[in-house]
């Protein structure tokens, strides 16, 4: 936990795939498959480096760099084929919450701190996945990757969190996802904490290249880092 912790912040805004949301490769997949119909082969180590990014961005991305010409027409054309491609595979498939994801936002609601979600997923994504893990209502705010201007790295995703919530000092904001973008946006909105997630993408070595204040197996564990921390400064 981070060093320091001598209270609670105002509010806590978590990723969702891979952070929240189990990550069961539909992502990669509707990628690789979606970009390889419009004639786009790419590894896994280039999807690897995107995770966290706006979806349309790293569609933006592949495209302008194999493609080339009309990028922004094509982007939009792979783009729609990209959401139609995930929504089916996540229902088909199944969404499903990360084990104690939900009792975590409950124990940090129930001590007046809020909870916001934030994406690189569009509107029409998040709605069906709220929908299939029951969570309406379960958080004070979702913020889309189509709600902002830039996605990860850009802070916009976590500054949009707190002016939905009323927060007005990111020193206040903690910021807790599983890829190198998620802490590389915490660090840039100047989130005051900066937790990664073992349960997503990006393993303990390419976290801690980007020095967040904690890395932890899942968000099921921030409510004991929390008393454990909390009880060790008041004693």
């Amino acid at each position: 936990m981070p060093k320091g912790v001598t209270h609670l912040p105002a509010l806590v805004v978590f990723d969702m795939a891979g952070t929240t949301i189990e990550d069961a490769g539909q992502v990669p997949e509707a990628f690789t498959s979606v970009l390889k119909r419009h004639g786009i082969a790419i590894g896994a180590s280039e999807l690897n480096a995107l995770r966290g990014a706006s979806k349309r961005d790293a569609i933006r991305h592949f495209v302008e760099k194999n493609l080339q010409t009309d990028v922004e027409s094509r982007t939009d054309t792979v783009y729609a084929d990209f959401l139609a491609h995930l929504s089916g595979l996540f229902r088909s498939g199944g969404v499903k919450p990360i084990a104690g994801a939900a009792e975590t936002f409950e124990w940090l609601r129930a001590r007046g701190v809020k909870v916001a979600l934030n994406t690189g997923f569009d509107r029409t994504i998040v709605d069906l996945i709220v929908d299939a893990v029951g969570w309406q209502g379960a958080t004070d705010t979702v913020v889309c990757g189509d709600d902002v201007a830039e996605g990860r790295p850009a802070p916009d995703l976590i500054l949009k969190a707190m002016q939905k919530t009323g927060v007005a000092e990111a020193s206040r904001v903690m910021a807790v996802g599983d890829t190198v973008l998620d802490v590389r946006a915490g660090r840039r909105a100047g989130a005051g904490w900066v937790v990664g997630v073992l349960s997503g993408a990006h393993d303990r070595t390419q976290l801690q290249a980007e020095h967040p204040d904690a890395i932890i197996s899942s968000v099921a564990e921030l409510p004991a880092l929390f008393r454990v921390n909390l009880r060790s400064h008041h004693n």
